[in-house]
């Protein structure tokens, strides 16, 4: 038993470079097909609505108006920062979880994890991932804004953090960082507990195999409770990112006025094309993640 148990934990330790790269690999994939939404959601959390015809204005609206007035290709503005992000912190979370998962369970064979343990691991990887990601994420968004102006302030990822380090100090490349945590241990209670609960039921109770049926629809429960607990901290996180002076003293400030400004909801603002992305989106990275793993060899997650 114990030497069955050892090799299982070698060949979880000679694989750790293959299961991190195909990680990233199903992460680029998924960022690169659904970018566009991420963009239209970005600008719905950034406008502050001022007239009837913008509050008439929806995620489709948004998105069209956006192609229609700055070309295609700006719905994809902001998606090399964006591929970078994802590189570091879809990587460190996804295996972070993996490992304290196992790591936590090792001693538990005959009770498994329970949904809230599971939760607080996924919480914690997502911190880890996040607070190594921060600059790459903070690029990201004002390059997604940038597609509003007339004169944009970055020619590019370089241009970006060149100017960004010089204008804010290196320390600028991390505004933002205390709500983009809280997101990120919000999205990855949400995210991992919840596919990982999900998948696991749905093969236990018989409904499907460990296969692309029973990855779907794990992503999608995923998705959704993902985007509910996530969406007010990335509504701040956004706005804060975004600000180039002082409009906001911190992430609780920022919330503060934007409901008292904008009222309660507000703070649900881009929840459909959060949602309509972030479904897409783990269908996508789960789906071709699982399967790269059982192409490879490798244990289903």
């Amino acid at each position: 038993m114990v030497v069955a148990e050892q090799k299982q934990q070698q060949r979880q330790l000679d694989s750790t470079p293959l299961r991190l790269a195909l990680t990233c690999a199903s992460a680029i994939v998924a960022e690169t097909s659904t970018f566009p939404i991420d963009t239209t959601k970005t600008r719905l959390q950034l406008r502050i609505e001022s007239s009837s015809a913008l509050k008439r204005q929806g995620s489709l609206q948004t998105a069209l108006g956006i192609a229609r007035q700055e070309g295609i290709t700006a719905l994809y503005k902001g998606l090399p920062p964006a591929l970078v992000r994802h590189t570091f912190y879809t990587t460190i979370r996804i295996f972070s979880y993996e490992q304290l998962r196992d790591t936590a369970a090792s001693g538990h064979q005959e009770n498994p994890l329970s949904l809230l343990s599971k939760a607080l691991i996924g919480g914690l990887s997502g911190i880890i991932g996040q607070v190594v990601a921060s600059p790459a994420d903070l690029i990201k968004v004002r390059m997604q804004a940038d597609g509003r102006m007339v004169n944009p302030r970055y020619s590019g990822l370089a241009d970006a953090f060149a100017k960004i380090v010089r204008a804010e100090g290196v320390a600028g490349l991390w505004r933002g960082v205390l709500p983009n945590v809280q997101r990120a241990f919000l999205v990855n209670m949400g995210e991992l507990a919840c596919y990982d609960q999900a998948k696991r039921a749905i093969v236990g109770r018989g409904i499907c195999g460990d296969n692309v049926v029973a990855h779907t629809l794990a992503s999608m429960m995923s998705g959704l409770s993902a985007t509910a607990l996530s969406c007010p901290a990335d509504v701040v996180k956004t706005r804060m990112m975004n600000q180039a002076g002082e409009e906001y003293r911190g992430s609780v400030d920022c919330l503060v006025k934007t409901v008292r400004k904008e009222g309660v909801m507000a703070l649900w603002k881009g929840f459909f094309p959060t949602w309509a992305r972030l479904g897409p989106w783990q269908f996508v990275f789960w789906v071709s993640y699982e399967e790269f793993r059982s192409i490879a060899g490798l244990s289903s997650f």
